[in-house]
């Protein structure tokens, strides 16, 4: 048998009474195990606390949907702690060289409680760092993986802006290579100064429409096609298309290649055609970089980066610089109904924290509608607090687990989805500041409704 002395070297029952270790020992099983050989396997019940007195030892298992390995080394005690709800090991228990460890039944905890108090103080201690360092690497976890969707969604964004002006941008020399050779090529012919300023007006003028109508563009190219052949052009559809972008009229277009002799009119019209084209190249370039600034400055003002951690949060505004973090899923199918107060309602806060809040709702609701559907916004004033409500029109939160929804690691979700800390760090996040979140919920119409308390200034006397 062990002696107690053993035990005694070992912190978690260093210092206690000589007839309480002789029990504990008198109740526990000796077991050798060699290298590469399970103490336990994953699903057995949760029937034993291990003492590893020698050798190296690792836990192995999936939590989560990730692969777990955590080391255990002699003069640690695990297993299932007193009080502890666990249903069956979630890991299995291998040994990584030849090893030697006692096992206690959790069967005797009934005994062990009142006759050490002590040392089951201690395991419950144990079990509540263990828990802490669970939700810990969970809520790590569940800001990266939060992160990742972000980091997708805004790499959709910011991608389809860049490759656009990239796009514009090659183009550009090509063009410019055109307009010297038109412009070359019209300085050698005859123009009188009223026909050469006339130009250079009409020329002015030529600025990108605003997205329009493809069924409007092409009757606008074939008519300006039309104009071009009748002036003598054979190869219309380049020039008819970047005319037609800008919005030139055909008989405007027509008025001025009239006045034109013969021999200018192809020189003329090459020209105008570059110029259109760079005019359309350049919106393309100003529109997209505008975007990408766009998308940054929202970037900027959802995480308060370059701002005081703490400062007086305009709900709506946060709302929105969240919202703008989501575009490419709302425009996929997702109707957003704003109805704001239009009083700015403040609340003092981390900013950022609340917009992981805005987060989580709000990408809940946009799964719940498998992106299709009504996204509600709406904020009000209740006496000292601002209801912020985030509500969708899909098919609600079954009742049976509604009572459950903010329990860490809960999630109806399926494994590598979600990490079921969604609504808990949320909650912990509103009642950091005060306030508190609620649910109701039906099929067609869920609403998290989040109270959060106004600042000192903004609050009226009743």
């Amino acid at each position: 048998m062990i002696d107690r002395s053993v035990l005694g070297g070992i912190s978690a029952f260093a210092n206690l009474p000589d007839d309480q270790l002789e029990w504990f020992l008198s109740h526990a099983e000796e077991i050798h195990v060699e290298a590469g050989e399970p103490f336990v396997r994953r699903g057995d019940p949760p029937a034993w606390l291990f003492v590893f007195l020698e050798g190296q030892f690792q836990w192995r298992g999936e939590f989560g949907g990730d692969t777990v390995v955590m080391p255990a080394s002699a003069g640690e005690v695990e297993g299932v702690y007193p009080f502890s709800r666990m249903r069956e090991f979630t890991v299995a228990g291998i040994a990584l060289t030849r090893a030697r460890l006692l096992r206690f039944p959790v069967s005797m905890y009934s005994e062990l409680i009142p006759k050490m108090p002590e040392f089951t103080a201690r395991l419950v201690a144990m079990m509540s760092d263990r828990i802490r360092e669970g939700t810990r690497i969970e809520q790590q976890k569940d800001r990266l993986f939060s992160l990742g969707r972000l980091s997708a969604g805004l790499a959709h964004e910011l991608n389809n802006p860049a490759a656009a002006a990239t796009r514009a941008a090659s183009q550009l020399k090509e063009h410019l290579d055109r307009l010297k050779f038109a412009s070359f090529a019209l300085g050698r012919c005859t123009l009188s100064e009223e026909q050469r300023l006339e130009l250079v007006h009409f020329e002015k003028q030529l600025e990108p429409g605003c997205d329009p109508d493809p069924l409007a563009l092409g009757d606008l190219e074939d008519q300006i096609a039309s104009v071009l052949q009748l002036a003598g052009e054979h190869e219309t559809w380049q020039s008819s298309s970047a005319l037609a972008r800008c919005q030139v009229q055909p008989e405007a277009l027509r008025s001025i290649l009239l006045k034109l002799d013969p021999g200018a009119v192809h020189a003329a019209v090459m020209r105008l055609a570059a110029s259109a084209e760079l005019a359309v190249l350049s919106r393309a370039i100003v529109t997209s970089t505008a975007r990408i600034s766009e998308l940054v400055g929202a970037v900027k003002e959802y995480t308060y980066l370059d701002q005081a951690p703490v400062q007086d949060i305009d709900i709506a505004r946060s709302l929105e610089s969240t919202l703008a973090m989501f575009d490419h899923k709302v425009r996929e199918g997702i109707t957003v109904i704003r109805d704001y107060q239009p009083v700015p309602l403040l609340v003092n806060s981390f900013g950022s924290q609340l917009n992981q809040v805005w987060t989580n709702l709000i990408l809940n609701a946009i799964e719940a509608m498998a992106g299709k559907g009504e996204l509600r916004l709406r904020t009000l004033r209740q006496g000292e607090m601002v209801i912020v409500e985030i509500g969708d029109n899909g098919p609600g939160i079954p009742a049976e687990i509604r009572s459950h929804i903010f329990e860490p690691f809960f999630t109806t979700k399926g494994i590598g989805e979600g990490t079921g800390l969604g609504l808990d760090t949320a909650l912990r996040i509103v009642r950091n500041h005060q306030g508190e979140i609620h649910v109701e919920s039906c099929p067609g119409d869920t609403r998290f409704q989040v109270w959060l308390p106004l600042v000192a200034e903004d609050v009226g006397v009743s």
